[in-house]
């Protein structure tokens, strides 16, 4: 195999998605050869040479896992916790090391992609590649018409502006509480806690937060807690979904680098 970026090498090796794959390698977790590597721009052919993570030999898979989890509250969305909380990994059983793509927060739940195909996690991920990704949200108060019409607009951030693509009132017929609402939403970025500051941004702060789907992967038949196998389709759709982020990733660059 022709040399390729390690950083590309390890997240297609199942060692975490290309962005935290790069925080490996400068923390000088990486050898190649006998090697330690800290430099982003560092090559190497994962056929012919020798790359060892944390001392262990990099093994690449055989093959791609891809699954849908259904994230309960309560579960990191990590590898690993220092403090011992159950992760997103102990709910999985599958026979190579996958990692999540994107996360949730401590207290969210709903719909979470892990994988180990390092490339196609690099491309969902990205903010330039614009994936929708749908939210169910119960907020404290009744948000106005024109309120609601505000998260489309878009609103000020301290990181900047963010804006929703859809935004509905949903009807939860028995469970509905007079002093809340529920919203559902769909953004094309993964700032960190963005639906939560988004809502706080409108005077309305989130009591509840699930995301019900990721482009066209829903939780349909995925109980809380479960996981299940991407089948040929959704695999199919999602990897047309990962090409098309990749070209608009592309072109942002390339408009960056014109301006």
């Amino acid at each position: 195999m022709a040399l390729e970026r390690l950083q590309k090498i390890l997240a297609r090796a199942g060692v975490a998605s290309r962005r935290k794959s790069e925080a490996v390698i400068l923390e000088g977790r990486v050898r190649v050869n006998g090697t330690i590597v800290r430099t982003l721009g560092a090559k190497a052919d994962s056929d012919s040479d020798r790359i060892e993570v944390d001392g262990k030999k990099l093994t690449p898979p055989r093959s791609s896992t891809y699954v849908l989890l259904h994230k309960p509250a309560g579960v990191v969305t990590t590898a690993s916790d220092e403090f011992d909380r159950q992760t997103v990994l102990d709910l999985i059983d599958v026979d190579t090391r996958v990692f999540p793509v994107g996360r949730l927060d401590l207290d969210a739940e709903g719909l979470l992609l892990l994988t180990n195909d390092g490339e196609l996690a690099a491309a969902l991920m990205h903010p330039s590649g614009e994936v929708p990704k749908t939210y169910r949200v119960k907020v404290r108060g009744k948000p106005t018409d024109n309120t609601l019409v505000s998260l489309m607009q878009g609103v000020l951030l301290d990181d900047g502006p963010a804006q929703a693509q859809h935004v509905h009132r949903v009807s939860m017929g028995y469970r509905a509480a007079p002093s809340n609402t529920w919203i559902e939403l769909t953004v094309t970025e993964g700032r960190n806690h963005l639906i939560k500051r988004m809502f706080e941004a409108i005077g309305h702060p989130v009591v509840r937060l699930r995301r019900m789907a990721i482009a066209h992967l829903t939780l349909d038949g995925i109980r809380p807690g479960k996981f299940r196998h991407l089948n040929k389709e959704e695999l199919r759709k999602l990897r047309a979904v990962a090409r098309a982020a990749g070209r608009k990733r592309r072109k942002s660059r390339e408009d960056q680098e014109t301006d």
